[in-house]
């Protein structure tokens, strides 16, 4: 009975930590045109580079999430 508590506290804080991720990174995507245009006059580089790291540390984010979600199970 204790497990299945466990297990709903677990599931619902996981869509937490989820909702709350996907929120920040929607906002930093919904303002990464305007970084882009504004570091575009000085290197197009850095600018498409500042695209692939905002990309990048979405999804290493979650990677990061379900690594520590698994080391914490194994226990």
């Amino acid at each position: 009975m204790a497990s299945t508590q466990q297990n709903k506290k677990d599931t619902r804080n996981s869509a937490i930590a989820a909702a709350l991720i996907m929120v920040v990174f929607g906002a930093l995507f919904y303002s990464m045109p305007i970084i882009m245009l504004a570091v575009g006059p000085y290197s197009h580089v850095l600018a498409a580079l500042i695209a692939v790291v905002f990309v990048m540390a979405f999804f290493v984010v979650f990677w990061l999430r379900a690594k520590s979600q698994r080391k914490h199970h194994k226990d």
